[in-house]
């Protein structure tokens, strides 16, 4: 009598391997069968977080990560395709996001600051819990940038990336290059402290803020209206703008 099959088999595209926790590195895993379980929570419990598909094909065929996994099922799991543009909807994500917007947690929180000097919206706080960036990023429509895989697998996060790099400069260009802008990036037009966009002012308001040197060598400023810092072209953005062009993101 032939044995009743048990097991599926789910073959791992891309550098989804690089994710797992079980079964450490391998491309295809014989996975048993013995629950009642989406393909979403069979992959999370391995170690992928459900933002990191892209695409998922059962039997050939397209399907989404709610559907139920059963035994003899191949299960094809493909990761994004540089550059993927959160403007644009997918099978997996039917609901798209209005425009390119980060959420940063607290183990990755060299990340906002950078990302911030070159235009982005990267919201960041350290006193936010997972709870709060979860909602926040189903709330305003923003993309979760974490290496915490329990945030990355809540409900409320649909986009999001685990960030694989160690260093802030190398996780920037990891999620530059990963996330497709519908605009060009700006350098300097947002608060490194607040977030905040900012507005150009004259010269003669902010003056009396103003050191001897800096009053005598800049002319041009703006201000965040929410915290009110003043911002100038002087050594720290151009120390940033260095860096910027080292990692190839802003041309010389």
């Amino acid at each position: 009598m032939q044995q009743e099959e048990t097991t599926a088999d789910i073959i791992l595209f891309g550098d989804l391997a690089g994710l797992l926790r079980k079964f450490r590195c391998q491309t295809r895993i014989r996975y048993r069968v013995d629950r009642r379980a989406s393909i979403k929570d069979v992959l999370e419990s391995l170690g992928i977080p459900h933002v990191e598909v892209y695409g998922l094909r059962v039997q050939g065929r397209d399907a989404g990560l709610g559907r139920l996994l059963s035994p003899g099922d191949r299960v094809e799991v493909f990761p994004g395709e540089p550059p993927v543009d959160v403007t644009q909807p997918t099978l997996l994500r039917p609901h798209a996001l209005r425009e390119l917007r980060f959420v940063v947690d607290e183990n990755v929180a060299g990340l906002a600051p950078l990302l911030r000097g070159l235009g982005f919206d990267a919201a960041y706080e350290r006193t936010w819990d997972d709870a709060h960036i979860a909602a926040l990023a189903r709330d305003e429509g923003r993309v979760v940038l974490s290496r915490d895989r329990a945030l990355l697998k809540r409900a409320d996060v649909q986009w999001g990336r685990l960030v694989r790099a160690n260093h802030p400069e190398e996780q920037l260009l990891e999620v530059s290059n990963f996330f497709y802008s519908p605009s060009k990036m700006r350098p300097f037009t947002r608060c490194l402290r607040c977030n905040v966009e900012l507005r150009p002012v004259e010269k003669s308001m902010v003056l009396h803020r103003l050191e001897p040197k800096t009053r005598k060598h800049y002319d041009e400023f703006s201000v965040c209206t929410y915290c009110g810092r003043v911002y100038w072209q002087g050594s720290h953005q151009s120390h940033m703008l260095s860096r910027y062009r080292r990692l190839g993101l802003v041309r010389p």
